[in-house]
């Protein structure tokens, strides 16, 4: 009896604990993480305060979180006439974002995705022409007083995204419109930098990466922080790369090159303990590094003969030090074209391997005549692969009675897997050999360059007839950061 009982207490045991490695069972399956996170990117916002320029005195003297009260007031009666003078002084190709166009945006990317991760906006929150703007509006004011309000359009841009993603993480870089003094300059330490840091650290970022913001931001607009879980070892690098343009000046109208090298420095010290730590990286800025094939064939320059390409930066410092960690760097985000863009990052030192893709985020801003658009994209979180994205546009440019439908989803369109660098390999490699520029993907690539371009009218059209006559130089600008090689892939062998 007794070798019975003790032969049958091993039985017992397991049906006792049964219920409780089911539940523990169930638990482990309820809290593992999804195999992709969702993700919005917006870019170019280019918020537009003097949409209605009789409103503009009662902003500068509203506190931020009211401005939404005197915006959502009715137009002022010489709204038409006041739109026409400022346009006249200060002329723009195009419309920025006014308050109706910036709440149709949020308010559809939130409904689109209502718990992303996080939310990413690389760059430009300010309108185009703000100093001139704000200078012919408000004859007189003064440097201080012109920093104030930059910051405080800056920090209303940040508190909608704040109110739009209710306690999700939005990570922001400023780009070249967004300065303290005029377009593509600023100063270390500004006093624009030092305030938009904490409204940054107050409104937007997580509370366990605010006092890091705090420490890093105020110098140069750069800061670098850990995504949240479920992201597995993963940081962010956010660069106020205007300091690396070929355009910047100080707010003293003055070259400073130690800024640029002040700023690679940093990066390159932050990319190493990444490396080391073994953490994966996504690096955010808003100038990309490269050729800027339109601006080169807009001036007429004959590459093939000799003439140098126009490029983003003012070097490839950015290119070089980010190329240097195609191990560590899973992505890069870019914007300031306005276009929705691809790119590969690859070292042109000799012998180099392994590349960065590189994703050029679509405007909020319909200035270029293109229509407002907005980013959702999967993640995933143990190796930091984007692994798709779909693209929504708006169907008119004032938000007013705005459609907003999916423009295109990566994976469906390219047959891809993910947005990794050996899938990116696989497409621009295809671009690449494709000299007409009439393979269904290269196609599509032109087709969704210029967002919603099957609502944009005549000019839309002819600006896609400009991008695949252009082809071969839109595709070498994707692969090629340096002169030389955007020189040889461009230009045929002479025998």
């Amino acid at each position: 009896m007794i070798r019975t009982r003790l032969a049958a207490w091993p039985l017992r045991l397991v049906i006792a604990l049964l219920p409780l490695s089911c539940i523990t069972a169930s638990l482990s399956a309820q809290t593992k993480t999804p195999s992709t996170l969702p993700v919005v990117m917006l870019s170019d916002i280019h918020f537009d305060p003097f949409h209605d320029p009789a409103k503009l005195a009662e902003l500068r003297t509203t506190p931020v979180k009211e401005w939404p009260g005197v915006l959502n007031a009715p137009d002022s009666p010489t709204l038409a006439a006041d739109e026409a003078a400022l346009q006249k002084t200060c002329p723009v190709r195009g419309i920025d974002t006014p308050w109706t166009l910036l709440q149709s945006s949020l308010k559809e990317a939130y409904q689109r995705q209502r718990e992303p991760l996080f939310v990413t906006v690389s760059g430009d929150l300010i309108s185009h022409s703000f100093d001139c703007r704000l200078h012919y509006l408000a004859p007189g004011i003064s440097e201080k007083e012109y920093s104030e309000f930059t910051t405080k359009t800056v920090a209303f841009v940040a508190l909608e995204l704040r109110w739009a993603f209710p306690g999700t993480p939005v990570y922001i870089a400023l780009g070249n419109n967004d300065s303290g003094c005029t377009d593509y300059h600023e100063t270390q330490d500004s006093a624009f930098l030092k305030s938009t840091a904490q409204s940054f650290a107050t409104d937007v970022i997580d509370p366990a990466n605010g006092k890091k913001l705090l420490s890093e931001f105020s110098s140069e607009g750069d800061y670098s922080v850990t995504l949240p879980k479920p992201m597995q070892h993963t940081r962010l690098i956010v660069l106020q790369d205007i300091f690396e343009s070929k355009k910047y000046e100080t707010c003293g109208d003055k070259p400073d090159e130690a800024a640029s090298d002040t700023q690679t420095k940093w990066l390159h010290t932050q990319l190493a303990a990444a490396r080391a730590a073994h953490e994966n990286v996504w690096v955010m800025a808003h100038i990309p590094p490269g050729i800027d094939p339109y601006a080169t064939f807009s001036k007429a320059r004959d590459v093939c003969a000799g003439q140098k390409p126009e490029t983003f930066l003012s070097s490839g410092k950015l290119a070089e030090t980010l190329t240097e960690f195609p191990d560590t760097v899973k992505l890069a985000i870019f914007a300031h074209t306005h276009m929705d863009e691809m790119r590969l990052l690859r070292s042109s030192t000799e012998g180099s391997v392994g590349a960065i893709p590189a994703k050029l985020v679509p405007s909020i801003s319909p200035v270029n005549g293109n229509n407002p658009a907005f980013t959702v994209a999967q993640v995933e979180p143990r190796t930091a692969i984007l692994k798709d994205y779909a693209v929504y546009a708006a169907d008119n440019q004032t938000g007013i009675a705005t459609n907003w439908n999916e423009e295109y989803r990566y994976s469906s369109t390219y047959g891809l897997p993910d947005f990794s660098a050996k899938s990116a390999e696989t497409l621009t490699s295809e671009f690449l050999a494709d000299k007409q520029g009439s393979t269904a993907h290269s196609s599509a690539y032109q087709n969704f360059f210029f967002v919603g371009l099957s609502s944009s009218g005549v000019s839309a059209s002819l600006k896609a007839a400009a991008l695949h006559h252009l082809w071969p130089a839109y595709a070498c600008s994707m692969t090629q950061d340096s002169e030389a090689g955007f020189r040889a892939c461009l230009c045929p062998a002479k025998p």
